[in-house]
């Protein structure tokens, strides 16, 4: 076998390998995603995502039960990403968006979110 050829054999096995061992990244958007929500006590409480995933829909835990729970208010996009946040758990029901570095009041209300 050719010498060029056993090189060139070599050089995409050596790539291939590199390729699978390398460890896939998870998309997430950097910084911090803050809303304000009522406790069991009925306290208002902060909460926040750190570095939250990106393209995936996160429900926020405090309030994920509309039975049990009022919605979360008054968020504030601390992230690189643009969110979408929902009026529902499971990104259902009515929709807004917050650039990064954006604020809403209180009257916004929310129980799910997707990052861009």
């Amino acid at each position: 076998m050719p010498t060029y050829l056993r090189r060139s054999i070599a050089a995409a096995a050596a790539s291939i390998a590199l390729v699978v061992t390398l460890p896939h990244a998870a998309s997430a958007a950097t910084g911090e995603f803050r809303y304000t929500y009522y406790d069991d006590f009925g306290n208002r409480a902060a909460g926040v995502l750190v570095d939250p995933d990106s393209r995936g829909c996160v429900t926020l835990p405090e309030v994920a039960d509309p039975d049990t729970t009022e919605p979360a208010f008054a968020p504030q996009n601390f992230t690189d990403s643009t969110v979408t946040m929902f009026t529902g758990p499971d990104c259902d029901g009515d929709y807004y968006s917050l650039r990064p570095g954006g604020r809403a009041s209180d009257r916004l209300k929310l129980r799910s979110a997707v990052f861009s």
